[in-house]
């Protein structure tokens, strides 16, 4: 694995995180979003990870610095990609914003890149062709607050070169993850198809007046020994993707509970701000949630 230059398409909130998780490990990482003032937030995003690698890694201020400068930051694609080894994509979940963006990078990328999509619901044969390159392409998904949740789902599709396949696991592991293979597409993964049914049958708890949030979260929590409950995760994953996974999922379904979900989440939550730990606020109240008052799993 020669890896020495890694571009990431998006820059959101994971996006920063794999960017600078990357440089953090020594590589050379361009950043690539739509246009500067998407990058600007990104580069406000990276500053708080300085902090946070300080606080939870026991990084050196010189360390966190010379991650931080090992990064370049562009809104021309063919100049963010211009040197790649690897191009991992973290851009919005919607298969035609995937598709285009696809058809665009294989036309102006070396030939030598490869291309990962850290996309967490579509799976790489759905986005193969339009790549242009489909054995040199396949999964790359990390979780939420990839310096301390490392994981790196790696997942071939048909059509994968199994050197390319191998060559992705070695960079997960370059970078301080934990690489785990998975050998056949699996719509989410390992991760997301055992975490989004508790997310799911916990929204339903909630959509359905059974229960509120405290309580769902605090059953899990005492029951199972688990640190977060699912509202608790749900504020981590950011209420925005949440919205988008449930809507998506009504316009699909026609399900009238899920309609109501999805409008729970837009009118109670992202209307009124409240997107989840990135601004504060979501189900819980930042940076001291009730779920972690010593009391909470107490009666």
């Amino acid at each position: 694995m020669n890896y020495k230059n890694i571009t990431v398409a998006g820059s959101g909130v994971l996006g920063s995180q794999i960017a600078f998780q990357t440089a953090f490990h020594g590589f050379n990482v361009t950043v690539y979003d739509i246009n500067d003032e998407a990058l600007e937030k990104a580069k406000e995003r990276i500053e708080k990870l300085k902090g946070r690698y300080q606080e939870d890694l026991k990084a050196t201020e010189e360390e966190v610095n010379a991650a931080y400068d090992r990064m370049s930051f562009y809104s021309d694609l063919a100049k963010a990609v211009s040197e790649a080894d690897l191009a991992i994509e973290a851009i919005p979940e919607v298969v035609q914003i995937k598709t285009d963006f696809y058809k665009k990078l294989g036309e102006i990328a070396p030939e030598k890149t490869i291309f990962a999509t850290n996309s967490s619901t579509l799976l790489p044969s759905q986005f193969a062709e339009a790549t242009g390159r489909p054995e040199k392409f396949l999964a790359l998904h990390f979780a939420n607050e990839i310096w301390l949740n490392n994981t790196a789902e790696v997942m071939k599709h048909p059509g994968t070169d199994m050197k390319v396949f191998d060559e992705v696991i070695e960079f997960a592991k370059a970078i301080g993850m934990v690489a785990l293979p998975l050998h056949k597409e699996q719509p989410g993964y390992i991760l997301n198809s055992l975490l989004v049914p508790l997310l799911d049958a916990a929204e339903m708890l909630l959509v359905r007046e059974v229960a509120d949030v405290e309580t769902i979260d605090k059953t899990w929590m005492i029951a199972t020994g688990a640190p977060k409950g699912p509202f608790a995760i749900l504020d981590v994953v950011g209420i925005t993707t949440a919205y988008n996974i449930v809507h998506a999922k009504a316009e699909a379904t026609g399900n009238e509970e899920m309609k109501k979900l999805a409008k729970l989440l837009k009118t109670e939550y992202i209307d009124k701000g409240k997107l989840g730990t990135a601004t504060g606020e979501g189900f819980y109240t930042y940076p001291n949630p009730s779920y972690m008052d010593p009391d909470f799993l107490k009666n």
